[in-house]
């Protein structure tokens, strides 16, 4: 696709598809979702998409890896600011009320089109529209759409709205963009590859707090950062080459961070498990891009899943510490002194996690950039 030559993230919120949903025939529904803005300035944006389901989700029964989903329509598509939306600790919280204020809200085009039929399986991405925001100013987006199958993200961390009749009311079910593309010129565009411990989950809603956001303020405004953690995500999903892994390659650095579903949810062994990682390292290396690996993280392990634990990161380490960039050790970080497969911060690390991992790659990973400067 051109669009990668042009666009690049302009928001630290994870993305991707996770699962879909049906509406009934003839029903049309009308969705705002708000992501924060991370770099402030005038650009061409345009918002990418996709028809396909990145992951499998939970067991897999429903929704899997790779499965293009049916036609559906975009009835019409606008984009407008928001000044400010509140973090908030749980979905019960997650109202739209008066104080939340749109404004300049544009009419998106496709092709030159206010609506729009989606293929089976498409990419797609919005005409180019150019905006203005501040850092930490939200880009809104909402959307009229119809169908019978759609894609979402049922574990999405962000603000998601769909009009009733007694206002916006809080449901994820809405289709979202894959990446917030504007063209602003970047040192490198960097990714993040892994699933809900990397796209955010055990952070507030709307905070912003996970750790690769935290990292990514703190190495600054002269990359671009796309985070494509998913929850439920494994391993053998990203190996597969398909949607997900396509996203990834776009990029000149990915930080890959999986196995915690594949322990407990593939039914493969440590061996295997362990060369689905390698299986990503080499479609991203064979791309041209870097790779920043990092070890498993602790989950709370009980016996056997911890045996597991242990013999894909020393295999990760042994293997594969010569064909990335870097290497890092979560469990350092995360882990407890006495027993390091067991989270000190929880499974899906909290706030107080997410920042001492930060800080922790910070080192490492700033002189890694600076060695490719």
């Amino acid at each position: 696709m051109n669009y990668f030559l042009q666009y690049t993230s302009n928001t630290l919120a994870g993305s991707g598809n996770q699962h879909w949903f049906s509406m009934p025939k003839g029903e049309v529904r009308t969705g705002r979702v708000f992501y924060k803005i991370m770099v402030g300035g005038e650009y061409h944006y345009s918002l990418l998409f996709s028809n396909i389901i990145d992951s499998t989700f939970s067991k897999g029964d429903v929704s899997h890896k790779n499965l293009l989903l049916d036609s559906w329509q975009i009835h019409g598509a606008r984009v407008g600011r928001c000044k400010q939306i509140s973090k908030e600790k749980t979905l019960a919280q997650m109202t739209m009320g008066e104080d939340v204020v749109v404004t300049d809200l544009c009419d998106l085009t496709f092709d030159g089109r206010r609506e729009k039929t989606v293929a089976p399986g498409e990419f797609f991405a919005t005409d180019p529209i150019t905006l203005s925001f501040e850092g930490g100013e939200y880009l809104c987006l909402e959307m009229t759409f119809s169908g019978t199958q759609l894609p979402y993200h049922h574990e999405s961390m962000l603000p998601i709205y769909i009009k009733g009749k007694d206002g916006w009311q809080y449901d994820v079910r809405m289709p979202l963009p894959g990446m917030v593309g504007c063209d602003r010129p970047v040192k490198a565009k960097i990714a993040y590859f892994g699933d809900s411990i990397t796209q955010g989950l055990g952070t507030p809603y709307n905070a912003y707090t996970h750790w690769n956001a935290l990292l990514s303020e703190r190495l600054g405004n002269e990359y671009a950062y796309w985070n494509l953690g998913l929850g439920f995500g494994r391993a053998e999903d990203a190996a597969s080459d398909g949607a997900w892994m396509y996203k990834a390659k776009q990029n000149d650095i990915v930080v890959v961070c999986f196995g915690v579903n594949d322990i407990f949810h593939s039914g493969q062994t440590a061996a295997q498990i362990a060369g689905q990682i390698e299986k990503i390292v080499h479609y991203l290396t064979e791309a041209g891009v870097k790779v920043v690996l990092q070890t498993v993280p602790p989950f709370d392990y009980t016996e056997v899943p911890r045996l597991m634990w242990e013999q894909i990161n020393a295999d990760l380490k042994e293997r594969l510490g010569g064909r990335v960039s870097l290497v890092f050790d979560t469990a350092a970080i995360l882990g407890r002194a006495e027993a390091p497969y067991m989270s000190m911060y929880g499974g899906h690390p909290n706030e107080e996690g997410c920042a001492a991992w930060a800080e922790a790659l910070y080192t490492p990973f700033a002189a890694f950039l600076n060695r490719q400067a």
